[in-house]
């Protein structure tokens, strides 16, 4: 099969395609044909070589971990799947990702493919889609009534979190450039904060929580908008525990888990329109296509979801 793949740590260059063996799937698992992939920081913070104590693999690495596509074969203790059938899934952290024609999936890691979507679109919301309804829902326990902070809100992440923190009920404010502040008021941001021009601290006060994607100084400045009590969770670096405590807030990083009974809860919201795909950019399967999502991805600024069409 084709796969993308790392053989070194290093620039976007070290991308290469290259043939590889289809994975041979375990008992539980299925093949899956990759249709389409996307393109996380997690997947050139690993190529960098920024997790590699935390994910000590050996080379080749492929890369990625979203999915949507059709299985192929079926592990001889998977119930309720078959072959032909169209899913998605944010597969299991492995060096076996999915920058390739093949991949395999955990039967309790894969969730039907909801029947409006494109491949593409479906291909966008696994990682992101769960990550940010985990931070909302499990860790900051969003409720009716509730504001909130969603940093970055025309990120990948972002452009999920508001919708869903809209479906729950909440007030979300976010903060993004001018030129997408149109986008994240359609998404259903009630408040709009241009972080080019407004300093989000000085606005917002007393909030319930705050869902973090950036880190670093705006990490800590996102813990003073709240109030005590007050909920904040990021993705992208660790807290300051005492700053958390002055402000009296819980402050706490976050990783997914995979989690194919979520993924088909927000596959129901994805059927209904509640919430909506949000694919900024397509890019073809090969290794300067990949380079080229990457180097979007590393940027900061890319609108909505880098997605990768494999077939």
């Amino acid at each position: 099969m084709r796969a993308v793949i790392i053989n070194e740590y290093g620039s976007k260059d070290v991308l290469v395609e290259q043939e590889l063996p289809k994975p041979e799937i375990k008992a539980n698992q299925v093949l899956v044909e990759v249709y389409a992939t996307s393109i996380n920081p997690i997947d050139w913070k690993l190529r960098a070589g920024y997790l590699k104590q935390m994910l000590d693999w050996s080379f080749p690495i492929i890369l990625g971990w979203d999915v949507a596509g059709k299985i192929v074969e079926v592990g001889s203790e998977v119930k309720n799947y078959q072959v032909g059938d169209e899913v998605f899934a944010r597969p299991d952290t492995t060096r076996e990702g999915t920058y390739a024609e093949f991949t395999t999936v955990d039967e309790e890691l894969l969730a039907k493919k909801p029947s409006n979507l494109t491949f593409e679109e479906a291909a966008s919301i696994p990682l992101a889609g769960l990550t940010a309804w985990q931070c909302l829902v499990d860790n900051t326990k969003v409720k009716q009534g509730d504001k909130v902070l969603i940093q970055a809100g025309a990120g990948g992440v972002g452009s999920l979190a508001i919708q869903m923190a809209k479906h729950l009920g909440a007030y979300v404010a976010t903060t993004a450039s001018e030129k997408n502040e149109a986008y994240v008021k359609e998404l259903g941001a009630d408040e709009f904060i241009n972080y080019r021009t407004q300093q989000f601290e000085e606005v917002l006060s007393d909030y319930d929580a705050v869902v973090d994607t950036m880190g670093g100084d705006i990490l800590n400045e996102s813990i003073q908008v709240l109030k005590p009590g007050g909920r904040l969770v990021t993705i992208a670096g660790q807290p300051d525990e005492g700053l958390a405590e002055k402000h009296q807030v819980t402050a706490s990083s976050y990783w997914l888990t995979p989690n194919g009974k979520q993924l088909a809860e927000l596959g129901e919201l994805l059927e209904k329109g509640i919430l909506k795909p949000q694919v900024g950019s397509v890019y073809g399967f090969s290794a300067e296509e990949l380079q080229k999502a990457h180097e979007l991805s590393e940027t900061h600024h890319a609108k909505g979801k880098i997605v990768v069409k494999v077939k």
